[in-house]
């Protein structure tokens, strides 16, 4: 990649004078736009994220004056290389996004381009509307986008397409005039519209109306045809010739949309899901011809390969537990969505007697063997469209170096030919050494299917280019298309001269040059393509490199260079999964700035370009890379809500260690990290340590010099620190428990593990607190230590805690921790550092005082005696209880306590995270994190409810934002054991 620190160039100068919003021209920015979600990467030569419209239209008008091409580009998940080229590349996501106008009564909208379809979805659910287009990648795909590609959705067998469901499109030509594409009459002499776009639509019309026999004849008679230009929306066949329909599909190569007029439809009321099982694959694509005819609104598709991903995927480990029965080769999901209940039961016995009718029976041999299971629960069902949504994720979840490579990822075949097609082509895939993974909409005969290939061997390669090229000659034999939800974009627009015909082609070229005479909108789409196998444009080009860099972590999990680290980078496909806005925790930085910087994905592909050298040397610790990382929070949903795994707080301790390594710490760094040895000698002088919070001057004096937030309180140290006489408690023949006394419970709030204990104890435990086994300080997990980056003193940490407690895990004996962080480090970054026998048990032993409780209260064995405390508790959930699937124990363990409601707060991460809330350049990012959910629910409770929060820095970020005490829901217990001990 070019190094941009030359200096800025004439057009950077220009832009940055001329527009408010972001312009990017360094290498990291650039590269974070340089990919999409295909296999492609093209470095563009810089990024603009436009504030209003007018700033994206003089950014095209100075990009034309440069003599520069544009790309407009969207949520980046296109997955043929749409969004990727060398020029400019403007981002409408971060503000273009609005709801222009809303027309209830005609159900109808206008949107800007940029606005993301669940987030429309959300704004539309009060009016009783939704947008039904609804694509797997709904939590980040835009509008822009989703018109840009003629987009689908997995209901398109009732709603029809992107094209279907547009009305009108206002959009800027290249030159830069303005238009309105809608309906017109074939005679555009009385438009309303400037003589330049007037005499665009009738030469457009003028064009349809000559080529309607060729254009009938060439274009596949599916609905799923999203190949080339819609030709077919210009010929006199239409009874209202709607030019917007042109635009939907183009790719952004004809025009920029400025506004976009939606078709919207009345939300799904009641549903039901068939979940059919098959035991062989053939026999399942031919039922879907049949079961279509019972008029579902979906039939998606999940194989085998899918649902074994699947289950070794925590987060979708429930849902395929209670959906799935047996070992099917394939399951069909059958959406029926009737206006009543009893329509819908209905539906599900007809579905179940043909499936009978068609031979499958649960005790037939496996080509017949199958049946129905019925899902009439609406959160299980959520579960199950979540799980089926994920399948491009959960597919590139392989952790080996091929993966499945999207190229001949849609074609639609007509249904009764989808068995036969699809068997052809798992012979093809094995004539070439691979094999494929199928999934997605059975219903209109266009599967998601992609081979397995590493396209960093040559040999990979060309068996892409074969593959490619028999799998669109059986698609041309059935009369199908090539091209069937995902749009053209690099991998498949050389091929549409074998599926139109040179004269249709010759019709595309004639549209983009009337469109776009100086070729400016995204060239290279649709119209005059590279070669789909060209590796220059590959993210792993032929000269792709990693060197086997130092690493401090475990990657052995994962194939490549640095011991895995490679491979484990590499996991990211950038789907974007972590671009949601809503739902779960992942990516909180991202929901406060909407800065590709600051999400999952842009920060994996900073790592990969860093770690093969196209950032320079020194990249993986240099200031760019800090800066990309700076807003990383450590919270781990990655780690469980990427559906393939990507680890970032995993990775950015390995950042981090290379950056002490080179640049050494800062004093914050040290203070942070060296907490826990320096933390009982700060509580024998707490008075003093504490005069920090209540001096004004020694607030600003430590932001100068440490960089720790003049507007923040410090926790504040105290003298009675968390000390223990005995180190056993409880009866001598209670069962036994350790219970681990982490630093931040033990200086600061001390009555947590006080409560912890009273609760133990009462419910007839033997508390174990053991003393170090070197009779020095308490004992840490190392938590702030790799918060630093400071591995080797993580690992000593870790040592003294495995000498002491691997004697009582070797026995089975659990150890119980408070603080989510540390304890939760024992079942996650342990295992990183080391892989011995006691390490692995004590993991394996180490469990939250919920999780350990709500066990014991499913296995019966619990008995706490807990009296009533009428109110109600809101609970906030600490990231990494949520990120391990620790959470739910605290809301059973909770609704134990009689007369006790409990409600959940929906939030994301409180944005304390350690740390991070304390900087003086983070802490108001960190603000905004709470102010997402958290802070609002909190202050929105009325005096008498209950705030809990298990984590020490979400008590404090809500203590500081709303002013409000919140208590570990330890203290709760204990509150409860008060009640009951009154009462007797």
């Amino acid at each position: 990649m070019p190094n941009a620190k030359a200096g800025p160039s004439r057009l950077e100068q220009k832009l940055r004078a001329e527009i408010t919003g972001d312009v990017f021209f360094d290498r990291f920015n650039r590269g974070r736009y340089a990919t999409d979600a295909s296999f492609y990467q093209v470095v563009p030569a810089g990024v603009v994220v436009p504030r209003t419209m007018d700033e994206a239209l003089r950014t095209l008008a100075i990009a034309r004056g440069d003599g520069r091409i544009v790309t407009p580009r969207g949520g980046g998940t296109s997955q043929c290389g749409q969004t990727v080229n060398e020029g400019l590349v403007v981002d409408f996501s971060k503000h273009l996004n609005r709801i222009v106008s809303l027309d209830v009564e005609n159900k109808a909208c206008v949107v800007e381009p940029g606005i993301v379809l669940d987030d429309l979805n959300r704004q539309l659910k009060k009016h009783g509307l939704w947008f039904p287009v609804d694509v797997s990648t709904a939590s980040r795909a835009t509008i822009g986008g989703m018109a840009g590609n003629n987009s689908c959705g997995g209901r398109s067998l009732r709603y029809g397409t992107m094209r279907d469901n547009t009305i009108a499109i206002d959009a800027a030509l290249a030159d830069g005039t303005l238009a309105h594409f809608g309906e017109v009459p074939r005679d555009v002499r009385d438009i309303n519209a400037p003589d330049s776009a007037r005499t665009l639509f009738r030469d457009l019309l003028a064009l349809g109306e000559r080529e309607a026999a060729e254009i009938a004849d060439k274009f596949p008679k599916v609905q799923r045809r999203v190949g080339g230009y819609n030709l077919d929306a210009l010929t006199p066949r239409n009874a209202a010739n709607n030019l917007a329909h042109l635009l939907v599909g183009s790719e952004g190569t004809l025009a920029f949309s400025t506004r976009i007029e939606l078709k919207l439809w009345p939300l799904i009321g009641t549903k039901a899901l068939g979940v059919c099982h098959f035991g062989s694959f053939y026999e399942a694509m031919d039922a879907a011809q049949h079961l279509v005819k019972l008029k579902p609104i979906a039939v998606e598709l999940v194989d085998r390969t899918m649902i074994g991903l699947g289950r070794d995927i925590a987060m979708f480990q429930p849902v395929i537990a209670a959906a799935v029965r047996g070992d099917p080769d394939a399951i069909l999901v059958v959406e029926f969505a009737e206006e009543t209940r009893e329509e819908n039961l209905a539906k599900l016995k007809q579905l179940a007697e043909l499936m009978g009718d068609l031979g499958f029976a649960w005790n037939h041999e496996p080509r017949k063997w199958g049946g129905v299971v019925e899902i009439t629960d609406p959160a299980l069902q959520t579960a199950v469209a979540d799980f089926r949504a994920a399948g491009l994720n959960v597919m590139m979840s392989m952790k080996e170096a091929g993966k499945p490579v999207s190229f001949v990822e849609d074609c639609a075949v007509p249904l009764p030919h989808l068995a036969d097609y699809t068997a052809r082509l798992n012979e093809v895939f094995a004539r070439h050494g691979t094999r494929g993974t199928m999934y997605a909409h059975a219903s209109e005969g266009c599967l998601h299917v992609r081979p397995v290939l590493n396209l960093k061997l040559e040999k990979d390669v060309k068996a892409m280019r074969a593959i490619a090229e028999e799998a669109f000659a059986m698609v041309r034999e059935y009369k199908g298309s090539h091209s069937g939800e995902h749009g053209d974009g690099i991998v498949r627009s050389e091929f549409h001269t074998q599926m139109f015909g040179s004269r249709i082609v010759a019709d595309f070229k004639e549209v983009k040059q009337r469109f776009d005479p100086g070729n400016v909108l995204n060239p290279g789409r649709i119209v005059d393509p590279p070669k789909m196998d060209d590796r220059s444009l590959f993210r792993y080009p032929p000269d792709y490199r990693v060197e086997d860099l130092k690493t401090v972590l475990d990657w052995s999990a994962y194939p490549g260079a640095a011991g895995g680290f490679q491979g484990a980078v590499e996991m990211c496909n950038n789907n974007g999964a972590c671009r949601k806005l809503d739902g779960g925790v992942m990516c909180p930085s991202y929901r406060a700035t909407r800065d590709e910087k600051d999400v999952t994905r842009g920060r994996a592909n900073t790592l990969r370009l860093a770690i093969s050298g196209q950032l320079g040397p020194g990249a993986l610790s240099s200031d760019e890379m800090m800066e990309t990382l700076k807003l990383c929070v450590s919270c781990k949903a990655c780690r469980r809500e990427c559906p393939v795994g990507v680890d970032m707080a995993k990775m950015k301790i390995e950042v981090l260690a290379a950056r002490a390594r080179t640049h050494g710490l800062t004093l914050r760094d040290r203070l942070v990290a060296y907490l826990p040895r320096y933390a009982d000698l700060a509580a024998r002088f707490a008075p003093l340590v504490n005069l920090r919070n209540q001096s004004g001057v020694l607030r600003a004096l430590m932001e100068r010099t440490a960089g720790i937030s003049a507007r923040r309180k410090l926790p504040a140290f105290r003298s009675d620190t968390f000390r223990v006489d005995a180190e056993a408690f409880g009866p001598e023949n209670g069962r036994e428990v350790v219970l681990f006394g982490d630093t931040f419970n033990r200086v600061y709030e001390r009555e947590n593990l006080d409560a912890a204990l009273r609760v133990l104890v009462a419910g007839g435990y033997r508390v174990h607190v053991p003393k170090p086994v070197d009779g020095g300080r308490p004992l840490c997990c190392g938590r702030t230590f790799l918060s630093a980056g400071l591995v080797d003193e993580a690992k000593s940490e870790l040592q003294r805690l495995v000498e002491t407690y691997a004697p009582f895990a070797a026995r089975g004996v659990p150890i119980i921790g408070l603080e989510p962080s540390c304890l939760l480090t024992l079942r996650d970054e342990l295992l990183s550092l080391r892989s011995d026998t006691a390490a692995k048990t004590i993991s394996a032993h180490a469990l939250l005082l919920e999780e350990f409780l709500a066990r014991e209260a499913e296995a019966g064995r619990l008995a706490l005696p807990l009296g009533p405390l009428p109110g109600k508790a809101l609970l906030h959930g600490h990231c990494h209880q949520k990120s391990f699937a620790a959470f739910k124990p605290v809301e059973q363990l909770l609704r134990l306590i009689p007369e006790l409601e409990v409600q959940t707060i929906e939030s994301s991460c409180c944005g304390m995270a350690g740390a991070f809330g304390y900087g003086a350049e983070t802490y108001e990012v960190s603000l905004q994190m709470a102010e997402a959910s958290l802070l609002p629910a909190v202050r929105e409770a009325d005096a008498s409810t209950f705030i809990v929060a298990d984590g020490t820095s979400c008590r404090h970020q809500i203590q500081d934002g709303a002013d409000r005490g919140a208590v570990h829901a330890a203290q709760l217990l204990a509150m409860s054991l008060d009640r009951a001990q009154a009462r007797s």
